[in-house]
């Protein structure tokens, strides 16, 4: 019984402590006007963290005032020469009269402070976020606001050429970690005012920016404010990269197939938002989120729209049947060579029979090996340093290929096999489709040596009606097949010329439908036809 009271009893002292905490939090939540108090109480929310600096100095009039800013994410050049010299000239700061020392707030901040952008700053915890984006707070005994200056510069990366898609004709810039670059990417392509960019913070702890962006008058207002719906019931603790942001809003988790594509092209993101879509961009990452997408986007490269339709369209089908064959190959091989050796032709069954002779696994267990032996390569090329990581994987392939066909574990055959879709899955320009059908190829594969072709018909079947399933925000992912929709045929499988393509997806853009004068089509001019 006395356990139980001891136990009771500390609960309440608990209790009561979190009650007292959270009020002195409260009291302390907005800038007080006693400027030793405001310090310390920066020091205990930061641990006294040695990167923030903490400079106090006697102002005009003998005003004690304080800065505060982090090593690392502000200019200290333009702390001394924007902040601490106005505040310290006295032939500016001493034509603000004595007896009218209330003003000296709106007088430094607006009239010496010669920065970017000052703001004013009422509560803790809005001072704190701004010490975070690299921002100088300045405070004042007799003050209950402070001075956000901006004075923010850190080490960051430059506009390169993009490292995960290869360009081939076309811009080669590429976006980057910092959110207003990649901003100003897009402004520059896109320069209209109807560009409209909405901000968030997410994350609880790491305040992540994250910008929606898209084109006020052609993009589906609906599909905007799911976008917005869908960011703002995100509550975790830190976004760290655009991945954590699809994972929350996308129609569907439990699928192979991604309902939203992401992209480190700014030229990709900008024919995107011409067309409709909605780009998500976030805070210390390249790859910028584009939704809502069909499955027929994730083949079409930027450089499509480059070079001529008839070239385009040509890679373009090849995409489709490198995909293809990248997810049905095997399986095709394993169902044909167990159960269905009556397709193959006499002398190709002869040659085939006579490299297994001696195999001791079935065609099942000979190419999941193999597949299994590939997916490790390319996993080991990619953790690898750079140097060494491509070397290793095509030495290793070839070497352990060769070894694995002579020691009599697999044959010649299922080496061309597993190569040939190896190199197909790297066809496709959006590798999160690819990474889709590697998944696919191994439930196919299983079905195959199961069922035979029966098994792979049924598996695609079943497939066929999931994708039909499938929405992203609101847009049928099948579209334009299913629906069927006749006049967004021009840019699908293949690419009609840049004059036919008229209309811009009805799905997409709903209410800015027509993307150009329909008597666009080049004819010869009068000159010519005098000749």
């Amino acid at each position: 019984m006395n356990k139980w009271l001891q136990k009771l009893y500390a609960r309440i002292q608990k209790f009561d402590q979190n009650q007292d905490s959270q009020s002195n939090s409260k009291q302390a939540e907005t800038v007080s006007g006693d400027l030793q108090q405001n310090i310390n109480y920066i020091l205990a929310l930061t641990g006294n963290s040695s990167d923030f600096n903490i400079r106090k100095f006697q102002g005009a009039y003998g005003l004690p005032m304080a800065i505060i800013y982090i090593n690392g994410l502000t200019d200290t050049e333009v702390i001394n020469d924007n902040i601490m010299n106005p505040i310290l000239s006295d032939a500016d700061a001493n034509t603000v009269k004595k007896e009218n020392l209330s003003d000296m707030f709106g007088f430094i901040k607006d009239k010496v402070l010669t920065v970017n952008a000052a703001n004013t700053v009422s509560k803790i915890d809005d001072l704190i976020s701004a010490l975070y984006k690299g921002d100088t707070v300045i405070l004042a005994d007799g003050w209950n606001q402070a001075i956000s200056a901006s004075s923010a510069k850190w080490i960051q990366r430059g506009v390169e050429e993009p490292s995960s898609q290869s360009v081939i004709r076309g811009p080669k810039d590429g976006f980057t970690e910092d959110i207003s670059t990649n901003v100003a990417l897009l402004r520059r392509r896109i320069k209209s005012p109807n560009l409209w960019k909405v901000d968030r913070k997410i994350g609880v702890v790491t305040q992540t920016d994250v910008s929606v962006m898209y084109l006020k008058g052609t993009a589906d207002d609906l599909v905007v404010k799911e976008v917005l719906q869908r960011l703002d019931r995100i509550e975790i603790d830190g976004i760290l990269e655009s991945g954590y942001i699809e994972e929350f809003i996308q129609d569907q988790t439990f699928s192979p197939f991604p309902t939203i594509i992401n992209t480190e092209r700014p030229d990709t993101v900008a024919a995107s938002i011409l067309e409709g879509q909605v780009a998500v961009l976030v805070d210390g990452t390249p790859f910028v989120l584009v939704m809502p997408i069909t499955f027929l986007k994730f083949f079409i490269a930027s450089e499509d729209y480059y070079q001529r339709f008839d070239i385009s369209s040509f890679l373009r089908l090849l995409r489709f049947f490198a995909f293809i064959i990248s997810m049905l190959l095997p399986s095709l091989y394993i169902a044909i060579t167990t159960f269905h050796q009556e397709m193959i032709p006499t002398t190709l069954l002869v040659s085939l029979a006579a490299q297994r002779e001696g195999i001791p696994f079935p065609a099942f267990f000979e190419a999941l090996l193999m597949e299994i032996t590939f997916e490790v390569l390319r996993e080991a090329g990619v953790r690898m340093p750079r140097a060494i990581g491509s070397a290793i994987s095509i030495v290793g392939a070839l070497v352990l290929g060769q070894a694995a066909v002579e020691a009599g574990i697999v044959s010649a055959a299922m080496v061309i096999v597993v190569a040939f879709t190896a190199i197909s899955s790297f066809v496709v320009p959006a590798f999160n489709i690819s990474i889709a059908a590697r998944l696919i190829r191994f439930i196919l594969m299983l079905l195959a040596a199961a069922l035979g072709l029966f098994g792979i018909m049924s598996g695609l079947f079943f497939l066929l009606i999931h994708m039909l399933s499938l929405r992203s925000f609101g847009v049928p992912y099948m579209t334009p097949l299913a629906p069927f929709v006749p006049n967004n045929l021009k840019d699908t499988i293949i690419r009609v010329p840049w004059w036919m393509m008229v209309t811009r997806p009805r799905l997409f853009a709903k209410n800015n439908y027509v993307r150009q004068n329909v008597n666009a089509r080049p004819e010869p001019s009068d000159m010519e036809k005098e000749k």
